[in-house]
C-alpha cells in the first residue's frame, strides 16, 4: 500500500542468470511500465515510481537473457487516497425525528480510499460495547428506534493507515434532535374574584412532549382561545364565571405536525360551599401492632373550590408556611396534604390528643362564611389499644366467663346427683320382719 503522490520502489533480480539481463516491470499482465537492460553480475533492477491513482494494480518483473526469459511473482499495489472534506450527512435531513423513528448518519468524504471510520457522540467515541443501541456499519451509524437519550451532537473521523503513517480527516458536529410525542392533555380551572365579578382561569397542559405545540380551549365544542407555545407545554385561558351557574363543558386540545389530542371534558361550574362538613379518622399501626400515625380527612358534601382550615380544641392550626414547632407541635409533627383536606399526624403523643374539627369556605371569597364539622376526639395515650388488642382481650374475657359458667354448671349437676342418691337411700330402709305364719294341717 502507498499513499497517493508518494514514491515506491519495485526491485527485481534474477540470480545466476546468463549475462547480460534485461528487466521489465509489467502491470496487470500487459502494460510495460519501465525497462532496465544490460545489468551485470546479479545486480538488482530498481524501478522508482511516483504513485498515482492509475498505478494501482498487480505488478511483476520479466527477466530476459540471450537465450531465455522468465517472470517473477506478482505484487499488488493499493493506492491509498487520504480522506478530505469529511462531513456528516443524515437521513432524514435535517436529523430531526420523533421517538421510535429511524435516523441514519453517514460519514461522507469528498475523496478518499481504503478508509476506516470512528464516530463520536457528545465528543465521546462510540463503540458497539458502549452504545449497543447504535449500529455501526461501514461509514454509517444507524439508530433503528431513536429515544430521547440519543439526542445530542455527533461527529465522525475518516482515516487511513499505511505502515506506521496515519492520515485523518474529521467532520464538524451535527446536532440530532429527538422529538417526544405529546401526552394526552389535562384540564383544570380555578376561580378568582375581581371586584363584584368572578373569573375562571382554565389551565391546559401535557406532562410530556416536545414543543412547539398548539394548545386551544373549546367550550361546548366552540373554540374560545388558542395559542402556540414554544418553550413549555402549558397554556392559560380566561373564561367568565357566575356562582351556581353551569357555564358549559370545556375541553383542551393539543396539536403538533403529527398529533392531535383532546383532554377529558370538565364542567365549568362553581358550586358554593354548603351541606355537611365532617372529619373522618384513620389510624395506622406498625407490624407489632403499635399505633404509629393517624390521618384526618375533611369531607365537604358540596362545593367546588373549598378553602380548608383545621382546629384543635378550638384553636386554629396554621398553614405549612406558618408552622412554629414551639407554638404548634401538632403541625410540627404532622403534615397537611391534598390542598389541606388531609391532616396526617406522623408522631402521636399527648400533645396530639384532643378534639379536631375542620371548616370550609369558598376559596375565592375571603369574607365568606365558614361551614364547620362536628368535633372528633383523637385520644393518644401510652396504653392505647388497637382494635385487634381490644378484640383479643374481649374474647379472652368471654372465654373465661364461659369456662366459669361451665364449671358452675358441672358442679351443680354433680351436687344434684349426690342429693338424689341420699333421698333414695333414706326412702328405701328395710321393713321389720314378722313371724312366719304357720301352715295349715
Amino acid at each position: 500500500m502507498a499513499y497517493l503522490d508518494s514514491r515506491v520502489a519495485f526491485r527485481c533480480i534474477a540470480p545466476n542468470s546468463s549475462l547480460p539481463v534485461t528487466y521489465e516491470l509489467i502491470r496487470n499482465g500487459s502494460i510495460l511500465i519501465a525497462k532496465v537492460a544490460d545489468l551485470q553480475e546479479d545486480q538488482t533492477a530498481s524501478f522508482y515510481l511516483k504513485v498515482a491513482a492509475t498505478l494501482e494494480g498487480s505488478y511483476y518483473c520479466k527477466a530476459t537473457t540471450q537465450g531465455s526469459a522468465g517472470v517473477s511473482n506478482s505484487i499488488k499495489l493499493a493506492v491509498v487516497t487520504p480522506a478530505s472534506n469529511t462531513r456528516v450527512t443524515s437521513e432524514p435531513f435535517p436529523p430531526v425525528a420523533y421517538e421510535g423513528s429511524r435516523i441514519e448518519l453517514s460519514c461522507s468524504v469528498a475523496k478518499g480510499s481504503h478508509l476506516f471510520y470512528t464516530w463520536f457522540f457528545n465528543r465521546t467515541e462510540v463503540t458497539s460495547l458502549t452504545s449497543p443501541l447504535l449500529l455501526l456499519t461501514g461509514n454509517k451509524l444507524v439508530m433503528g428506534k431513536v429515544a430521547p437519550e440519543h439526542a445530542g451532537y455527533y461527529s465522525c473521523m475518516a482515516w487511513s493507515r499505511v505502515q506506521d503513517t496515519r492520515r485523518v480527516s474529521g467532520s464538524s458536529e451535527v446536532q440530532v434532535t429527538v422529538k417526544v410525542y405529546v401526552s394526552k392533555p389535562r384540564i383544570s380551572f380555578s376561580i378568582s374574584k375581581e371586584g363584584a365579578s368572578h373569573r375562571g382561569n382554565v389551565t391546559c397542559w401535557s406532562t410530556r412532549g416536545s414543543p412547539p405545540v398548539n394548545i386551544s380551549l373549546s367550550v361546548d365544542d366552540k373554540e374560545v382561545g388558542s395559542v402556540t407555545v414554544a418553550q413549555s407545554l402549558v397554556a392559560w385561558f380566561p373564561v367568565p364565571m357566575v356562582p351556581g351557574q353551569d357555564m358549559g363543558v370545556a375541553r383542551c386540545r393539543v396539536k403538533t405536525e403529527v398529533q392531535e389530542l383532546m383532554s377529558e371534558p370538565v364542567t365549568l361550574e362553581m358550586v358554593p360551599i354548603g351541606g355537611v362538613v365532617k372529619v373522618e379518622v384513620e389510624y395506622f399501626y406498625s407490624a407489632d401492632s403499635k399505633l404509629t400515625a393517624a390521618k384526618l380527612s375533611c369531607q365537604v358534601s358540596r362545593g367546588t373550590f373549598p378553602c380548608i382550615s383545621w382546629l384543635l380544641n378550638n384553636s386554629g392550626l396554621p398553614t405549612e408556611t406558618e408552622v412554629d414547632s414551639h407554638i404548634h407541635p401538632v403541625l410540627y409533627h404532622g403534615a397537611l396534604t391534598d390542598r389541606r383536606r388531609t391532616l396526617v399526624l406522623a408522631k402521636l403523643g399527648p400533645e396530639e390528643s384532643g378534639y379536631y374539627r375542620c371548616r370550609a369556605r369558598d376559596s375565592y371569597n375571603d369574607s365568606g362564611p365558614w361551614v364547620e364539622s362536628e368535633a372528633v376526639l383523637v385520644r393518644v395515650t401510652e396504653v392505647f389499644l388497637n382494635t385487634i388488642e381490644v378484640l383479643t382481650i374481649a374474647f379472652c374475657c368471654f372465654l373465661f366467663l364461659m369456662l366459669a359458667v361451665g364449671v358452675g354448671c358441672v358442679y351443680k349437676m354433680f351436687d344434684h346427683k349426690q342429693a338424689h342418691a341420699h333421698v333414695t337411700t333414706t326412702n328405701s330402709d328395710a321393713l321389720p320382719l314378722s313371724a312366719p305364719v304357720a301352715a295349715g294341717p
